[in-house]
């Protein structure tokens, strides 16, 4: 199967708002010859309120910032030890439809958590990826020009605490986990490169030389 080039980004631990500005000139100024490009990245902490977001989905902020932003979803939460995964894809380019990037990256971390014989699923109309009931990966994404940014967020060996102060994702009492408590052996660097080489299968890229 051919594939295509992606130039992938490691950006370590960043600050939420350069980073979505960075993500929309991108977005603004490619053309249609532009190299598609994965981010990879920590966040400080901070809330961020999607489109459809409801502020009393935002219970307790406390001294944690809260940025409205214009990916789709509601409330979530970013901090240290959560990987983030932004891609940014000419999905039109691709003929790749929304839903169909939405079910691609929650699958690669389905099949990436079934490698290590956890039991991970979906649920309708709550895009992300859940495992017994608890949410382990967020999802939002915003399409502009035909191409795809925000993306995808994995809890994989952070504080959780800071979602017991909102609904996550507009889910009262959702439950939420993390890879450290189902593969305590596993890194956020070690993790960061096993979804790299499954989002590159899942949706059939090769990094750009």
């Amino acid at each position: 199967m051919s594939t295509r080039p992606i130039v992938v980004k490691h950006l370590g631990r960043q600050p939420y708002a350069p980073i979505w500005q960075a993500m929309q000139a991108y977005t603004d100024e490619r053309d249609a010859d532009s190299d598609d490009q994965l981010w990879l990245l920590q966040h400080d902490p901070v809330y961020t309120q999607g489109l459809a977001g409801k502020p009393e989905h935002v219970l307790m902020p406390g001294d944690i910032p809260i940025v409205h932003t214009d990916r789709g979803g509601q409330v979530t939460y970013h901090g240290p030890g959560q990987l983030v995964m932004y891609p940014l894809l000419n999905i039109e380019r691709r003929r790749l439809g929304v839903r169909a990037l939405v079910c691609a990256l929650e699958q690669l971390v389905m099949d990436w958590l079934a490698s290590h014989d956890v039991v991970a699923e979906r649920r309708e109309g709550a895009p992300g990826v859940y495992v017994a009931g608890a949410k382990i990966a967020s999802l939002g994404l915003k399409v502009r020009r035909g191409c795809s940014y925000h993306g995808l967020a994995i809890n994989v060996d952070m504080d959780l605490s800071p979602f017991e102060r909102i609904n996550p994702c507009g889910l009262a009492g959702q439950p939420m986990t993390q890879v450290r408590a189902l593969l305590p052996d596993l890194t956020v660097e070690a993790v960061e490169q096993a979804l790299l080489t499954a989002f590159c299968q899942q949706l059939g890229y090769h990094l750009k030389s």
